[in-house]
């Protein structure tokens, strides 16, 4: 994997685009092809957030997408609201809909910087007890995300930030280190060139995330001292998503991993190559398909067992 740019946060610059011009028909795809987080995560971010008093009554869950994250955490909530930049990704997790504890999931476009303040009726300040973001604060501001933060929090709120990082040919996958150095020599000669710092970001486990007090100014209504960290190594990815690892077929890694930004941006430069077996992704599913077969599996019973990293960053508003 190449080094991370010196500039490795989309702080630095503009945050990337690929995501917040979405369709209509991309947010679909992306909400059928996306997996479900396991509700053991959302019961490590609940039993934090009210262990020392956070309350229950209204969720915002930024870059919420479809609406995957802020759907598994609503029924915990009497109020609940889904902020995306994309209309094709609001339209989507309207149509999909959902219910807190007292009725509909409120969904909305706006940004992570704004936290919907240009919206009507606004978020309101002082109005919110958790903010969620879900394999998306890699692509924020977050010079300009902290403080919105502190300003719609409650006192005693808490911000659950988390992303999964890279995926791993599981090792009881037959020829899976042929198949793992396939993937990767596709990935840094093909797609590497198509990272964004965001993408970078998510690959170290968000160690160079802007945090409050790393930012200037220090946004001083977070404490440092609340600060949890907590991973999920590729051999323990069993909480981290509904279906605990990840096992697909290859027709359905394709499709998965045609919702990924570095993707999106390769098919974008190469529209002559999407659906062909020129695409990245058609060449990655050939290869693996050829190395499963070359291993002993029969044709059509070609599986992929993949094992993830991920993290989970939380943090309280001071009271």
């Amino acid at each position: 994997m190449s080094a991370p740019p010196a500039t490795s946060s989309a702080s630095d610059g503009l945050a990337d685009q690929t995501f917040s011009k979405f369709t209509n028909d991309q947010g679909e795809h992306y909400a059928k092809n996306r997996p479900k987080y396991h509700q053991n995560l959302y019961k490590t971010i609940i039993d934090y957030h009210t262990s020392t008093g956070g309350q229950l009554s209204t969720l915002l869950d930024i870059g919420c997408g479809p609406g995957i994250a802020v759907r598994g955490l609503a029924p915990q909530f009497i109020q609940a609201v889904g902020l995306d930049p994309s209309d094709g990704m609001i339209n989507t997790a309207r149509l999909l809909g959902g219910e807190s504890s007292s009725g509909p999931i409120r969904f909305d476009v706006s940004t992570a910087e704004e936290l919907g303040s240009r919206l009507s009726p606004p978020i309101e300040d002082s109005s919110i007890d958790l903010i969620t973001a879900a394999t998306a604060a890699h692509w924020f501001n977050m010079e300009r995300f902290w403080p919105s933060a502190a300003r719609v929090l409650k006192p005693g709120g808490t911000v659950a930030i988390w992303t999964t990082g890279s995926i791993k040919v599981h090792a009881s996958v037959p020829n899976c280190t042929a198949i793992q150095d396939a993937i990767d020599e596709i990935e840094e000669r093909e797609l590497v060139p198509f990272y964004e710092p965001g993408n970078f970001l998510t690959r170290t486990l968000y160690e160079t995330l802007p945090l409050p007090w790393t930012i200037e100014p220090v946004v001083e209504e977070f404490g440092r001292a609340s600060l949890s960290r907590k991973e999920w190594g590729v051999d323990s990815d069993e909480d981290f998503f509904a279906s605990g690892g990840l096992t697909l077929t290859l027709d359905a890694m394709e499709r998965s991993l045609g919702t990924s930004s570095p993707i999106q941006r390769w098919r974008k430069a190469h529209p002559e190559d999407v659906g062909t077996e020129r695409d990245v992704v058609s060449m990655m599913k050939a290869e693996i398909a050829r190395l499963l077969h070359e291993a002993g599996v029969e044709e059509g019973k070609e599986v992929v067992k993949a094992s993830l990293k991920g993290v989970l960053l939380m943090v309280k508003k001071n009271m």
